[in-house]
C-alpha cells in the first residue's frame, strides 16, 4: 500500500488540531478575563492561582502517585515558574493601559523570540518554507488590525506607550517561557512539568497576591457574576496548560504561538453568532491567511523527513548503547536527574 501524501502524515493534522483547540481555550480566557474586568475586578495574578493549584492537584498526584523521582533539578522549575507567571502578570496588565488592538499586534513578537531562541539553544533549524509559513500567519494577524482601524473601532487606552512596552516585555517572557519548557518536555515528562510548574507557580502567585492583591480582593464583591467567570477562566488555563506540552513535543515552541494567533479570529466568530456583531470582512481574509501559513509551516518535506527518521533511529540506538554501559556500573541507570552541565548545553532539537 502506497504511502499518504507529505501533507497527510499524521502528525500534521494532530498538531494543527491541537493547536486550534488551545487557541479556543485562549479566546475564552480572553472573554472571561473581560467579563471579570467588566465587573471591575483587577487582579491578573489571583485569576491564575486557581490553575496552578489545579495543575499542582491533579499532576503533582499522579507523580506522587507513581513515585517518580525528578529528572531535573527543582530550581529550574523555580525559574521557569517565575517566568510564567510574571508573563501572565504583565500581559493581563498591559488591558489597563492601551488598546486591545495594540496587545493583538505587539503579541506577535513572541514568534521572532522563539524563533531566535529556538534556533539558538535548542539547534533547530528553519528552512525558507517555515519562514514563509510565519510571514503569512503575521500578515493575516496585521489584517485584523486594519481591520479593526478601517472599522473605527480602536480605543486607545489610558497610557498606550506604557501599555505597549508591558505587552513586547510579557511577550518576550512568553517566548523564553515556551522555548524552557519544550526543552523541559524533551528531556523528562509533561507529568513531571505540570506539577513542578504548578507547584512552584502556586507558591509565586500566592506571595504576589500577598504584597499587590489584598486589597482588590477585600474590595471584591463575589456573587455569581464573578465566581462563574473567574472558576471558567481557571478550568481553561488548566486544559491549556495541559495541552501546550503536547504541541511542544510534536510541533514545539513556533507552531504553538503561530496556532495561538487564530485566537483572536475565534473571538470574531463568537462576536458574530453569540453577540450578533457585525465584523468587517478583512477578519475572513485574515483567518484563511492565518491558516494557511499554519498549513505552510506544518508541512515536511520528503527531504526532512528522512533526516528526522535518521535522527530517531541514531538516538535509539545511543539509548541502548548507553543501557548497556549503564548495566556494566553500580548505581548508574536512566532515573538520575539531569546534571548542570547537561542543561546548559541544551538537546538538539529538530522538527
Amino acid at each position: 500500500m502506497a504511502p499518504p501524501p507529505r501533507w497527510l502524515r499524521r502528525e500534521v493534522f494532530v498538531g494543527l488540531a491541537l493547536g486550534q483547540f488551545v487557541s479556543l481555550l485562549i479566546t475564552s480566557t480572553g472573554f472571561s478575563s473581560s467579563e471579570l474586568a467588566r465587573r471591575g475586578f483587577n487582579a491578573p495574578t489571583s485569576q491564575s492561582l486557581l490553575n496552578y493549584i489545579l495543575l499542582a492537584l491533579v499532576y503533582g498526584g499522579t507523580l506522587i502517585y507513581k513515585r517518580q523521582h525528578l529528572t531535573i533539578k527543582w530550581y529550574y522549575y523555580l525559574l521557569l515558574g517565575i517566568i510564567d507567571v510574571e508573563a501572565n502578570y504583565i500581559v493581563v496588565k498591559a488591558y489597563q493601559y492601551t488598546s486591545i488592538t495594540s496587545v493583538m499586534l505587539l503579541d506577535c513578537w513572541s514568534i521572532p523570540c522563539v524563533i531566535v531562541l529556538t534556533w539558538i539553544f535548542l539547534k533547530t533549524k528553519y528552512g525558507l518554507r517555515k519562514f514563509i509559513g510565519v510571514g503569512v500567519c503575521v500578515a493575516g494577524l496585521i489584517l485584523v488590525v486594519f481591520s479593526d482601524v478601517h472599522a473605527s473601532d480602536r480605543a486607545k487606552g489610558p497610557n498606550p506607550l506604557k501599555g505597549d512596552l508591558l505587552v513586547i516585555g510579557g511577550s518576550m517572557l512568553y517566548a523564553i517561557s515556551n522555548v524552557t519548557e519544550e526543552y523541559f518536555v524533551k528531556k523528562s515528562s509533561r507529568v513531571e512539568v505540570m506539577a513542578m510548574l504548578g507547584v512552584f507557580g502556586a507558591i509565586i502567585s500566592g506571595i504576589q497576591i500577598s504584597i499587590l492583591e489584598r486589597q482588590e480582593l477585600r474590595s471584591t464583591h463575589w456573587n455569581a457574576g464573578a465566581i462563574l467567570p473567574f472558576i471558567g477562566f481557571a478550568l481553561a488555563m488548566f486544559l491549556f496548560y495541559s495541552t501546550v506540552p503536547i504541541i511542544l513535543k510534536i510541533c514545539g515552541a513556533t507552531m504553538l504561538n503561530l496556532s495561538l494567533l487564530t485566537s483572536d479570529m475565534w473571538a470574531v466568530l463568537i462576536r458574530i453568532f453569540a453577540y450578533h456583531e457585525k465584523v468587517d470582512w478583512m477578519y475572513f481574509v485574515a483567518f484563511a491567511g492565518t491558516a494557511i501559513g499554519l498549513v505552510i509551516y506544518s508541512y515536511k518535506g520528503s527531504k526532512q523527513i528522512a533526516e528526522e527518521t535518521a535522527q530517531v533511529t541514531g538516538a535509539g540506538d545511543e539509548e541502548a548503547a548507553t543501557s548497556n554501559r549503564a548495566a556494566q556500573v553500580p548505581g548508574v541507570g536512566h532515573d538520575g536527574p539531569a546534571s548542570n552541565k547537561e542543561f546548559a548545553s541544551a538537546a538538539t532539537a529538530s522538527r
